[in-house]
Order: C-alpha cells, then structure tokens, then sequence
C-alpha cells in the first residue's frame, strides 16, 4: 500500500427517481477524479430517497440485486476512471430479504465486496426495521465487521447506525483495516431548535472522530443533503445535514463539508496510522482477558 492515497468524499441529495440520482452521483464521482481522487466514498442510498420514514410494503421494489442496473453503473464507472467506489444499495438478496448493503468496485475487477448493515434503527422517521434484514456475521465469508481488500487497501466499511457503536469499528481495527468510512443518511427533525440540532451533529461528528483517536486510523463520512418530506403525511419529514468529513488517525479534521451539494477531497498519508499507533499504542494495552461482559445485553 502506498504512504499517500487520495480520497474522496461525495455529498449529495436525493431523489425518488433513481435515473436523477444516480447521474448526480456520477457527476460528482466524476468531479473527484479530476481533482486526483483514487478512492470515492458515496453516501448511504444514494440512488433513492430516504424511504424509510414510513412503512410501505410497495416500496420493496425499489431493491436490486447486486449486480443489477444500479450496482453495474457503479462498476463500469470505477472501471473507466481506474479508482475504487464505495457505493450504496437497497438490495434484494432474496425473497423477503432484504439489505441496506454498502458495496465496493475495485477498478476493472469489478465488485470485491460488499457489507450489509448490522445495526438496524427503528426510530421515528427512520423506520428501517422494516425494510432491511440484518447482515450476518461470519468473518471466514467476509461478512460482517471484515475488511474488505482492494487494490487501495483493507477498507473497514460500515454504514450509518453503525457509526454509533464503538465496537463495530474496533473489529474492523483489529481484523487489520487501513480506513474507516461510514455512507450515511442522517438529519433533523425540522420541529427540533437550533441548540438541538448542534447538539445532534456535534455527537455524530464526535463519535466518529473519536472511533478514528481509539483506532489509529483515518475516518470518511458521507451524508446526504436537502429536505426530504415525509410522503405518507404522517411525520413532518427530514432534513439531512451533510457535514460529510474527512479526519486523521488522531480525530483531526482535514475537511468537512455544509449542506449542500459538493465534494471532499483529500491526501492521507497512510503512514501516520503506524505512527500515532506507536505513541498512542491503545491496542497493545487493550485488557482482552477483562472484557468478556461485552457480549452481554446488560451487566445484571
């Protein structure tokens, strides 16, 4: 792996019209490239709304297979511009199941990979119970908290709820990851006030930040942008607000976005991992033999 590797971040809105979304995707994959991106990470269901603020057994037909249209344009893009792209999919696996899958293009090899959501919320507005199954766990099939290998590097893919949970991106350090990166789709409540909402993005920026400190290793996010209403009439709707970043093996922001559309480009040097490893080694100090309670729901 290289000591230096350019990588991109691309925020956008969405739409429910997957042809629109999808060329706005591509427009700003494209916009990375030409700025020297070797690496782009797009948000979590980008080529859709976010359906889930209500349940509709309908909106299942928005999935796709793998390897269907959306998942092939991903590919032939990463190969045309020789990069690898982390993409996004409302996947269909099977009958009845059903996955919010984060896949991985690696240049004209195709798909090399691909990770299904393990956290799965159920909240107001964000009702995905309903409509993704959780992914497994079985590291000797790569699946669940495994890297995955590119070209680039072992890329420790997570998606969205996940970046809530300190643990998912510890198993990713320790099956030996090189990057973090989190698609996601987050935003407020329009009825929250403003102090709710800083304190809302502060978190979700911290927490992230901080699974970057805990592991040594660079961290991308990507969030959409834009209001998207709720259109059972029921809830008041969401709007995403961006805040895409990119840091470093210690926390530190190397570039953060707004809330609007735009993309994030920046040079890692992949060698500063090793270093902040070496002097702040929490991974040779880890108390392996004391953490046994962490499988357990609740310590009662």
């Amino acid at each position: 792996m290289s000591n230096t590797l350019t990588v991109a971040v691309v925020q956008q809105p969405a739409w429910p019209d997957k042809v629109q979304s999808l060329a706005l995707s591509e427009q700003g994959i494209r916009n990375a490239v030409e700025q020297g991106a070797q690496l782009v990470l797009l948000q979590e269901l980008h080529a859709t709304h976010y359906f889930c603020q209500f349940e509709d057994p309908a909106l299942f037909d928005l999935a796709e297979p793998l390897d269907g249209p959306t998942g092939q344009h991903l590919a032939a893009l990463a190969q045309e511009l020789d990069i690898v792209l982390v993409g996004s999919l409302f996947e269909r696996r099977a009958a009845g199941i059903y996955h919010n899958t984060a896949v991985v293009y690696d240049r004209a090899k195709g798909r090399v990979g691909q990770y299904r959501k393990m956290h799965i919320p159920d909240d107001p507005g964000f009702y995905e119970k309903f409509y993704f199954t959780p992914g497994d766990f079985d590291s000797a099939r790569g699946e669940g908290f495994t890297p995955i290998e590119t070209s680039l590097g072992r890329l420790g893919v997570l998606v969205c709820w996940d970046q809530w949970y300190p643990e998912a991106a510890r198993l990713m350090a320790l099956a030996g990851a090189d990057l973090l990166l989190y698609p996601t789709a987050i935003g407020w409540d329009p009825n929250d006030d403003g102090e709710e909402k800083h304190r809302q993005q502060d978190a979700w920026t911290v927490i992230q930040r901080a699974h970057g400190v805990a592991n040594g290793l660079p961290v991308l996010v990507a969030n959409r942008v834009g209001f998207e209403a709720d259109h059972s009439g029921v809830g008041d709707g969401i709007q995403f607000w961006g805040g895409s970043f990119i840091c470093g093996p210690q926390g530190e922001l190397l570039a953060q976005g707004g809330e609007d559309v735009e993309q994030l480009v920046v040079q890692l040097d992949m060698a500063r991992s090793e270093n902040t490893r070496r002097i702040w080694p929490y991974l040779r100090d880890r108390r392996v033999d004391a953490y046994g309670d962490l499988t357990r729901r609740y310590r009662d």
